[in-house]
């Protein structure tokens, strides 16, 4: 071969070389992973995300990208978040936090798949057609707390035998909140129970709360499913220990953060399942067809610190069946 054809040759490779990368890397699969709360807040369930996205032979960085829109609990933001994933003309959208991420992203599309992530029942508000056969363009996970809400207040009995006057924490921003209210108020009636609904959508609600749970001299507080609340789940866990009062969570992350006791599904366990859902959906599974996924198992968690702080003795009954016990 002669020199200059050489040269010509490897000239034209390496004009080619770039050509190719930027071609390799616009194949990468993209997710949009759109959450109405905080990376802080959220970032266990977000690992736990990406690795069952792993598992499935997804990378975030190899062979997937992943555009990060966090809401900042600012649900307002939600719909121009989800159509900025649209128009990134994302492979799919995976929604987690509160129930109005994954409405907001079928609000702004139909075609483009959608993984939710929460705790609320999809079918009571309109996220899919059925558990088994979702259709359209949206599948998930989900945690069904509030169907807990019975076996929590039964909990909370056995923990504090004497308790008559309860409250329950609620986000009236959150999608299908009056269903948790009729929940609570229909197992507190069963069980005996003066029911006091109290509100906060925002940080800046929660002293206001826990005044009113003194003032009304309410036995002890509910902490109702929300991801507002998960992801300042330290500022009330500090706050019911200021004020002393017996406090009941869904998630074992709060009782981590110095919570009492909690009693639910994990919501690490959560995000694997929508890591997996979403493997599935890039590797050419329809939406439609894949069946909502639904929890096995659930865990009962005390903080026995927090227990000794407050004074309580924990029944041997409760410590029998109690998952996990922090000290």
């Amino acid at each position: 071969m002669r020199r200059r054809e050489f040269i010509t040759l490897v000239g034209a490779a390496a004009a080619t070389w770039p050509l190719l990368a930027r071609a390799q890397q616009s194949a990468k699969a993209v997710i949009g992973f759109l959450n109405s709360a905080s990376p802080d807040g959220y970032a266990p369930q977000a690992n736990a995300f990406r690795q069952s996205l792993k598992q499935t032979g997804y990378v975030e960085g190899q062979n997937v990208v992943i555009e990060y829109r966090w809401a900042e609990n600012q649900i307002a933001r939600l719909p121009t978040l989800a159509a900025e994933l649209v128009r990134r003309q994302v492979s799919v959208i995976a929604a987690g936090g509160s129930p109005a991420s994954a409405l907001a992203a079928k609000s702004a599309t139909t075609t483009i798949p959608i993984v939710f992530m929460n705790a609320s029942d999809p079918v009571a508000i309109g996220l899919v057609a059925s558990f088994n056969r979702p259709g359209g363009n949206v599948t998930g996970a989900t945690l069904l707390s509030a169907e807990l809400m019975a076996k929590r207040l039964g909990i909370l009995r056995d923990l504090l035998p004497s308790v008559k006057k309860i409250a329950m924490l609620v986000n009236p921003t959150r999608p299908g909140v009056d269903a948790q209210k009729v929940q609570v108020q229909e197992a507190a009636q069963a069980l005996g129970f003066a029911l006091h609904i109290l509100e906060a959508s925002s940080e800046q609600d929660f002293d206001a709360v826990f005044h009113s749970v003194v003032r009304q001299q309410d036995d002890a507080l509910v902490v109702a499913p929300d991801a507002l609340f998960l992801g300042h789940r330290v500022q009330i866990s500090d706050l019911a220990a200021r004020y002393r009062i017996v406090t009941m969570y869904e998630l074992r992350e709060f009782a981590e953060a110095g919570g009492l006791i909690s009693y639910g599904a994990s919501g690490v366990d959560l995000y694997r399942q929508g890591g997996i859902l979403t493997g599935q959906i890039l590797m050419g599974k329809k939406p439609g067809d894949l069946p909502v996924l639904q929890p096995t198992k659930f865990e009962l968690t005390i903080n026995m610190k927090t227990a000794r702080a407050l004074g309580l003795t924990i029944s041997s009954g409760l410590l029998s069946i109690a998952d996990e016990l922090i000290e």
